[in-house]
């Protein structure tokens, strides 16, 4: 079990499996804090990991709720939002179906997006939290293609990854779907554990160049304006 700031405001803790705040969880808590919450704003959590963004928009007096496809980050989220003292509804499930039919004024998300050389991560190992197919999309694409439908009419989704999956099939998926997306936010930060040890495999799939240390992070933000 470890314990991380979750970037808005307190800590949470994250046991073992269970994806802990980094710095795509902090850049993402930096473009949630600029949008306008009114009181009472649904904010939905796709892949919510230990639950920090959950608990960061759950502080600004949204109603939140958190999905993750395991259970060990269900559960995670559900001890840090009782031990933080906020209301937070997490379900189970994969990616928006546990909240099909349902819409929200902000989604968002922080997916693994790791590119792996293993087709899919082993539901029970670590990597689920990370890995996602030989291009980083397995979860990103599906997003794209999903996000609109639990997107109310003016609603914001506001989605992080690397890179090193491309942001031009970020945008273009988005963008079929009927949202208006573009980047806000880029930072570079230094390769973690996961990819310098897959330096060599990134290097041989041309995603990062011989001397590369580091990885930039973008923040997608995409509008449903109609």
């Amino acid at each position: 079990m470890t314990a991380r700031n979750d970037g808005g405001g307190g800590p949470v803790l994250a046991p073992w499996r269970v994806y802990s705040p980094q710095h795509d969880t902090e850049l993402l808590t930096q473009a949630l804090d600029r949008e306008h919450l009114r009181a009472g704003a649904a904010v939905l959590d796709i892949g919510t990991g230990a639950g920090a963004l959950a608990l960061a928009a759950a502080r600004r007096g949204a109603h939140v709720t958190a999905v993750d496809r395991t259970y060990r980050a269900v559960l995670a989220t559900r001890l840090n939002a009782r031990l933080a003292r906020l209301p937070v509804e997490v379900l189970h499930g994969d990616l928006f179906g546990p909240v099909t039919g349902r819409r929200f004024d902000v989604v968002v998300s922080n997916p693994p997006y790791v590119p792996t050389p293993w087709a899919e991560p082993g539901r029970h190992r670590a990597a689920v939290a990370w890995d996602a197919g030989a291009d980083g999309r397995l979860l990103l694409d599906r997003i794209c293609g999903r996000a609109h439908t639990s997107l109310r009419p003016g609603g914001v989704l506001l989605l992080v990854h690397s890179t090193l999956c491309g942001i031009a099939p970020t945008l273009a998926g988005l963008e079929r779907s009927g949202l208006e997306a573009r980047v806000t936010d880029r930072r570079m930060v230094p390769f973690g554990p996961v990819l310098r040890s897959r330096t060599a495999w990134l290097r041989e799939q041309g995603l990062v160049d011989a001397d590369e240390e580091k990885e930039e992070l973008v923040i997608i933000r995409a509008e449903r304006t109609r």
